[in-house]
């Protein structure tokens, strides 16, 4: 097999595929990875094969000097517009034959300058000599030849190579771009590195596009260059123009509907946050001084008993009090080692532990852990005290932010996520339709039938919003209780509109009496507390075209939905109110889109 590779890196007998790179601000190909295939009737066609066997016998500089070599050429020989990124090995980049002045006598022997070339490299070796490579890129930088980080995101050292090399570009880990358009995670990791590669002077390149809707997600996050399958597959003689659904997809307008985290739970923080630093005492440390203690710091709602480091037990104030109040208290008790007296069953829980273990802990406990608190440690060891108070009051106060995120009844984003998606629309110059839904008659079947069939009309809203909607176009938002907002970019939003007004009458009956049913409502108190006819729960829709022109801000696109909702209200059972104001052309528009089938009812 090494006499094989020899014969193949001395003969040259390789074979460079191009893969396109596509600059999505510019829409053009800005660009081109070389990679390299061993014979096709060889053994060590496939690149994984060869490269490990060059590895394998030593012989990785000498096969990564060939593929450059013949890469060069080939993107020369085709003259290709914009960079050629060349892969290479750490290893490589350090190898003496891989000089600067080297690569600039092989640039000119293929008729190309430094500045059409691209050194990428992979961390490929835990044991990496940093202050090397660093020298090495910074060397190759002076002579206009620029650096990318290949893969980054798979590898634990990626960062640090990042900080290094201080790279042109990166290049983001095919993982993390397939399915971005479903993964809020993906979208959180893609986001994080544009943000660190524009304070380090560094472009970022997605790889592994397969889709549009991957790419759609790309061009809103502000990624600047992509590559993958979608763009165009590695071959010997490349594209040069885009594909047709990929410029259509770069040319649109659509803002993508970023998928949300289904756990955007707030209790998802830790016991850490509820740490009270508080002193401890030993168990031989006597009665009396605990006591003394306690006296000395009223905060305090307990002491940890602490054996080298290693909580044992915890002595309460009020037990404590009790035991010294009495008569004699003190004679008794006062010279006496506190472990006599400390409950030597106490809750203690790790500083990593999640606040909703932590909550359920805490209740099968029982009273006294939330009334007399908790310890808290770290890795073993005594760390503070926690109060059920200030659990109640955190676990409160991150239920309420989180409901601002994702409402707890439908699992729809809440507030801050469809502020930020009609903030994103506005600020793209986007052609939009905000449609604010809200039931009527809501209150008067909460009377009768009780808040929890209430909830469960108001699931069967959300659901059907959701499978309604186009899931990559419009975005479905709770506001809050009965109201709802969708940001249509469907052109056949007023469609589904109608479609969903009849759905809901159908499958809404199933929620009422067969008597109210017949009767078209029932009678119960209405707000002055006089017995009323109230009809069935209908929905009104309340839809306004958004264009640039009228809208610029989300607290006026608000306004207005929630005037054409009014409206709405103000038409008998289920209805659509459409603001004809600023729709010049919103009533033109057509489906260009197969209509759910629920819509068609």
């Amino acid at each position: 097999m090494r006499s094989h590779l020899e014969d193949i890196i001395a003969k040259s007998r390789l074979m460079t595929l191009l893969q396109p790179v596509l600059d999505l601000v510019e829409g053009r190909v800005t660009g081109y990875e070389a990679l390299s295939r061993g014979p096709s009737n060889s053994p060590l066609h496939a690149p994984q094969a060869m490269f490990r066997a060059a590895e394998h016998h030593g012989l990785l500089a000498e096969l990564d000097w060939a593929c450059a070599r013949v890469a060069l050429k080939t993107f020369a020989r085709l003259n290709l517009p914009g960079r050629l990124f060349v892969n290479l090995s750490p290893g490589s980049l350090l190898d003496p034959s891989f000089s600067p002045s080297a690569m600039l006598a092989a640039l000119a022997d293929a008729g190309l300058s430094s500045g059409q070339v691209v050194f990428e490299i992979t961390e490929q070796s835990a044991a990496l000599d940093y202050g090397d490579l660093r020298q090495a890129a910074s060397l190759f930088r002076a002579e206009g030849i620029e650096v990318a980080i290949d893969d980054l995101g798979e590898g634990f050292s990626s960062l640090r190579l990042w900080s290094e090399l201080k790279p042109a570009f990166v290049k983001i880990d095919k993982h993390f771009i397939s399915g971005i358009h479903q993964d809020p995670h993906k979208i959180q990791f893609v986001r994080s590195i544009r943000q660190l590669a524009e304070g380090a002077h560094s472009c970022v390149i997605a790889e592994g596009v397969e889709n549009t809707s991957e790419l759609a997600v790309l061009k809103d996050l502000g990624i600047r260059y992509a590559q993958g399958y979608l763009i165009g597959r590695p071959s010997p003689v490349p594209i040069r123009l885009l594909p047709r659904d990929v410029e259509a997809c770069l040319q649109s307008g659509t803002v993508s509907v970023f998928p949300m985290a289904q756990a955007r739970d707030s209790l998802q923080a830790s016991a850490d946050r509820l740490v009270a630093s508080a002193p401890a005492v030993s168990p031989k440390t006597p009665s009396q001084e605990v006591l003394d203690l306690l006296m000395q710091h009223p905060e305090l709602h307990a002491v940890a008993v602490v054996d080298q480091g290693v909580p044992v037990g915890i002595i309460h104030r009020p037990a404590l009090l009790d035991r010294f109040i009495s008569l004699y208290g003190r004679e008794l008790h006062g010279r006496k080692p506190c472990r006599d007296m400390m409950d030597a069953d106490p809750l203690i829980v790790d500083k990593a532990t999640r606040m909703t273990e932590l909550s359920e802990l805490v209740v099968k406990k029982g009273k006294a852990a939330f009334t007399q608190g908790f310890i808290i440690t770290s890795e073993g060891r005594y760390l503070g005290l926690g109060s059920g108070f200030d659990l109640m009051r955190e676990v409160t106060e991150m239920q309420i932010v989180a409901a601002r995120y994702a409402n707890p009844l439908s699992g729809l984003p809440g507030n801050v996520p469809i502020q930020e998606h009609l903030e994103r629309l506005l600020a793209n110059g986007q052609t939009f339709v905000t449609a604010y839904f809200d039931l009527d008659q809501f209150k008067p079947y909460n009377d009768v039938y009780g808040f929890r069939r209430g909830d469960d009309i108001i699931q069967l809203l959300a659901r059907i919003l959701r499978e309604s909607c186009n899931p990559e176009l419009d975005f479905v938002g709770h506001i809050g209780g009965d109201d709802f907002v969708v940001l249509f970019q469907s052109l056949d939003w007023e469609i589904r509109c109608h479609g969903l007004l009849a759905r809901f009458d159908r499958e809404c009956q199933a929620f009422f009496s067969p008597e109210h049913v017949a009767d078209g409502g029932y009678r119960s108190e209405d707000r002055r507390g006089v017995m009323a006819f109230h009809a069935l729960v209908t929905l009104s829709i309340g839809a306004v075209l958004v264009d640039p022109a009228h809208f610029h801000q989300y607290q006026e696109v608000a306004r207005a939905a929630s005037e054409a909702k009014r409206m709405a209200k103000r038409i008998d059972g289920s209805s659509l109110f459409i603001d004809q104001r600023r729709m010049p052309f919103g009533r033109k528009l057509a489906s260009e889109e197969p209509v759910p089938e629920a819509d068609c009812a």
